[in-house]
């Protein structure tokens, strides 16, 4: 009986491919072998294979299809052939589906509570845990080391259900097949509870494991010190957060045996502990050589060295980055894997002879644009919001204007009319966000001819970079904005074959905390936590700004804003702190959750917008210089049941557990 149940959850365990490795467990079991486990972790190499499994969900944390909150909130925005996929050549992107409001209890979009993967990877930690003590020809120190590696694991795997659902069910330990069927049906845990449990894990992975560099070459790819600390910080920054600390909304939210699952009222110290945390996390990973991406002086000019400073701190080619702490990785030539991004988001180019593969050569390329909201996100150049920079004309955005500044050459082309919306805007702005009449950086063959000057991109109806289609349509590879992302793309490779050549760079990691997100949750959790802001507020906000090459927020808003007072408040800094968090992290993944952490998701209600694609002429692209129009507007957000996903309906029949309120 322990043989057969063992092997089914082996078997529905190596259903996903593994980030570290591949699955053939069920070659290794032996038949008829009632002590199965036990002999598998007699072997040391088996043993080893057995942890590479719990960390088989982080792969998926770089797969765009599977992985939601990439395109899930409201950044982005993407055509019906995006939603729908198109067979096995290509996926559905499902963040979509679930920023359109389209999800349902009796079929849940990324179902992780009712699927086996979740769970039954938490089980093979347990497992691993109460096997390990068995393995041959193995150190005890050794063996300490792979124990907190799969309890840093086990606490993800925890904070992954617990953002997405909310309470959930604890496994302190492997269910036996022994077990009654009542004694297996186990109650939803209080919030803080599940927090207290994920802390506990990651407390006593961070006295075992060593730092990165200290760990051999074949285990840098698993939790080290400074990921798992970088992990702790932000567990305690979303237990203080308002959805999880004190929501009045879930008061009387209640398990099956009737326990509260919320506490009533918000308490303070939880940011104090945050707080802590983050600076800990900071101070550890400083120490041990982590920091921002900067200093880059090959290029050109200032602002062009800022910008590659920028393009960098994202990138991680062969897991190797300074700035990103905790990554996921996949192969580059997985169809689905986070470099897919890149298919969706590049300009496909036309020509006289139609669509070719200058670019990408996927159906789908080209129809995944930024929408107007994080365009205009972005800062002026005096690091203030577009509407508070007194010395920016806020009411002629979207009139025509020049950049005669040579400070702007190769990003804004001289003596080209450009949309005011795109001028005197900060680095990261230019660094993320390409649009009409904007240069692209990279260097671009015309034929058999490499081009190393910037192109300017054409984007109307007809040009270069525009569609040839005369109406939108959301089933066709348009650009339904008129924006392209390119904050994930390296400007110093060619863009011929471009897939190829960044295949080429190795394994490309997707960045779940880089050290900017600790500063940024290290000045968010002191100003919630004081009663007015102080330098440990100012102090990690004001590096993340300085890398972006802004003024630090006191400079910006006393001698440029509209309002100065604002940087001096705490409900000011934090207005300041979470625009600069949705600026910083943008297109990472990380608004999606930080909107619903902040009990701002409302917002992700509003149509996405965008410029008319389908003209042809400088002013109906631009509306008649009146703003943008709709590009989509299917969007559903329904407070306050959205911030939590639903359980399946049949799950919750099955195994009485209680249902999410609203579902």
């Amino acid at each position: 009986m322990k043989m057969n149940y063992m092997k089914k959850i082996i078997s529905i365990a190596c259903l996903s491919a593994f980030l570290w490795t591949g699955c053939d467990y069920l070659d290794i079991v032996p038949e008829n072998d009632v002590k199965s486990v036990e002999t598998i972790f007699e072997q040391r190499a088996q043993a080893d294979r057995w942890v590479a499994t719990c960390y088989r969900n982080m792969s998926g944390m770089a797969n765009i299809c599977s992985n939601f909150s990439l395109t899930g909130a409201d950044e982005l925005v993407g055509n019906d052939i995006l939603r729908e996929g198109m067979g096995s050549f290509a996926p559905p992107i499902i963040g979509f589906k679930i920023g359109d409001g389209v999800q349902s209890a009796l079929s849940p979009i990324s179902d992780s509570w009712r699927n086996t993967s979740y769970y039954a990877t938490i089980q093979y930690c347990n497992t691993f845990f109460e096997n390990i003590g068995n393995t041959l020809n193995m150190e005890q120190k050794e063996k300490d080391l792979w124990t907190a590696e799969v309890k840093a694991a086990k606490a993800f795997l925890y904070f992954q259900q617990l953002r997405k659902y909310g309470p959930i069910i604890l496994l302190p330990t492997t269910i036996g097949v022994e077990k009654s069927i009542s004694e297996m049906k186990l109650p939803r845990s209080h919030v803080d509870t599940c927090f207290n449990e994920i802390v506990r894990l990651l407390d006593e992975a961070i006295e075992v494991l060593p730092l990165r560099a200290e760990k051999t070459a074949s285990r840098q790819g698993y939790f080290h010190k400074e990921s798992a600390l970088a992990l702790k910080a932000m567990v305690l920054v979303y237990q203080a957060s308002p959805l999880f600390n004190g929501n009045p909304a879930y008061s009387s939210f209640r398990n099956r045996k009737g326990e509260p699952l919320f506490s009533t009222s918000a308490d303070k110290e939880k940011w104090r502990r945050a707080a802590e945390a983050c600076d800990e996390a900071i101070r550890v990973c400083e120490d041990a050589g982590w920091g921002l991406v900067q200093g880059n002086t090959g290029e050109a000019s200032p602002l062009l060295n800022t910008l590659k400073d920028i393009e960098q701190s994202v990138q991680a080619p062969g897991s190797v980055s300074k700035e990103i702490v905790f990554q996921a990785k996949t192969q580059y030539s997985t169809m689905a894997a986070w470099n897919y991004f890149l298919a969706h988001t590049l300009p496909v180019i036309l020509n006289a002879s139609g669509y070719n593969d200058q670019l990408q050569n996927a159906p789908s390329d080209g129809s995944m644009s930024p929408s107007m909201k994080m365009v205009e996100m972005y800062y002026t150049e005096n690091g203030l919001p577009i509407d508070m920079d007194k010395e920016w004309e806020f009411a002629k955005r979207y009139e025509m204007g020049e950049e005669p500044r040579s400070k702007y050459d190769r990003i804004i082309p001289k003596g080209t009319r450009v949309l005011n919306l795109h001028l005197k805007r900060e680095p990261r702005f230019y660094a993320s966000i390409l649009g009409d009449r904007m240069n692209w950086r990279g260097r671009i063959k015309n034929n058999a001819s490499e081009i190393q000057k910037p192109r300017v991109i054409e984007a109307r109806k007809g040009e270069y970079f525009g569609t040839d289609l005369s109406f939108r349509s959301t089933r066709a590879n348009q650009n339904l904005t008129g924006y392209w992302l390119i904050k994930h793309i390296y400007t110093d490779l060619v863009v011929d074959n471009y897939r190829k050549n960044v295949e080429a760079k190795g394994d490309l990691p997707m960045p779940l905390i880089r050290m900017a997100q600790l500063y940024l949750m290290s000045s968010e959790a002191w100003n919630e936590y004081l009663e007015t802001p102080d330098d440990r507020v100012y102090a990690g906000i004001d590096k993340v700004r300085a890398r972006a090459g802004i003024p630090d927020v006191k400079k910006a808003w006393s001698e440029h804003s509209l309002n100065p007072e604002l940087a001096t408040t705490q409900a000011g800094m934090r207005q300041i702190i979470r625009r600069e968090t949705n600026i910083e992290l943008a297109f990472e993944g990380q608004r999606f959750w930080n909107l619903r952490r902040w009990l701002e998701a409302g917002e992700l209600n509003e149509p996405q917008m965008g410029w008319n694609i389908v003209a042809d002429s400088e002013e109906g692209f631009y509306n008649n210089y009146k703003g943008p129009v709709p590009a989509w507007s299917l969007r559903g957000f329904i407070t306050p049941r959205d911030y939590f996903f639903p359980i399946s309906s049949q799950e919750v029949m099955v195994s009485g557990v209680v249902q999410n309120p609203g579902w």
